[in-house]
């Protein structure tokens, strides 16, 4: 994958395979600490022990039509490139959290990539999931929550 905006994309397609109906998706940019973290949370079905056990294995997927499933995998490979790594902890019954750290600076840092269009198109495709975007660079943040604008449009009509 090209850069960071496919790989959310990605495992958010997952999350939603996984019956998510909150996705919560932050960057943090911490340039003091030449740090950048991707981290994913999700209220889907989770995976059990076995499963969790498994996902960094590119031959390993819960999708019953493929024999492969490269998306954590992927994102393992990209985090480990820059110096970083990935954590992922789920529980059946009350979803997944997907958490990759990359070296900020890292010559091998794959870049952020269009974040904005990659949003767009995962709310106007699932407009009955709630997403939460948070994006924090240094001491400056950014929030978007698709339920308050729902409920403001509601409130204003």
């Amino acid at each position: 994958m090209e850069d960071l905006s496919l790989h959310i994309l990605d495992i958010v397609e997952n999350s939603i395979r996984a019956g998510a109906k909150k996705i919560k998706i932050k960057i943090t940019e911490e340039k003091k600490e030449d740090l950048l973290i991707l981290e994913i949370v999700d209220d889907g079905k989770g995976m059990n022990k076995k499963k969790l056990k498994n996902v960094l294995d590119p031959f390993f997927t819960t999708k019953s039509k493929s024999n492969v499933g490269l998306g954590l995998p992927l994102l393992f490979q990209s985090a480990e490139e820059s110096g970083g790594g990935i954590e992922i902890k789920s529980k059946p019954g009350r979803g997944t959290m997907v958490r990759a750290t990359f070296g900020y600076s890292h010559i091998d840092r794959k870049p952020l990539g269009d974040i904005a269009e990659s949003m767009k198109v995962l709310i106007a495709a699932n407009p009955d999931i709630n997403f939460i975007y948070e994006h924090k660079k240094d001491d400056v943040s950014y929030r978007l929550d698709t339920k308050e604008i729902k409920n403001d449009i509601i409130d204003h009509k």
